[in-house]
């Protein structure tokens, strides 16, 4: 199961990634913006991603991603607590590089 000091730990690896909270939850911020806030009832971790790309993702890994009605409609989308570690990795990443401003963005992502 992923603890939060498990995602802390992937922010560290992200440029300019401070610990903050969002609506009174554990998050991880890139310059004042969301990435990842860590929620309960049901325990998961919320992610921002691509509005126009959460229908397939969700389709594509129900295993580990959900959404509540809280989140129809917004870009962002509920992973599980069980997700393997890697998988978690990868959506964090995504949802960092989506709040991340450009030019911080191109040191994780060149051209």
């Amino acid at each position: 199961m992923v603890t939060w000091d498990d995602v802390v730990a992937l922010g560290r690896e992200l440029p300019e990634t401070e610990e903050g909270t969002s609506y009174g939850r554990p998050a991880l911020n890139v310059r004042g913006k969301f990435v990842v806030a860590l929620r309960t009832d049901p325990d998961a971790l919320v992610v921002r991603c691509d509005l126009d790309e959460k229908p397939f993702l969700l389709e594509a890994r129900p295993d580990i991603l959900f959404e509540t009605p809280h989140y129809h409609g917004y870009g962002a989308m509920l992973i599980r607590l069980e997700a393997p570690l890697d998988d978690v990795r990868e959506f964090l990443v995504d949802s960092w590089l989506l709040a991340a401003p450009k030019r911080l963005a191109k040191q994780v992502q060149p051209d």
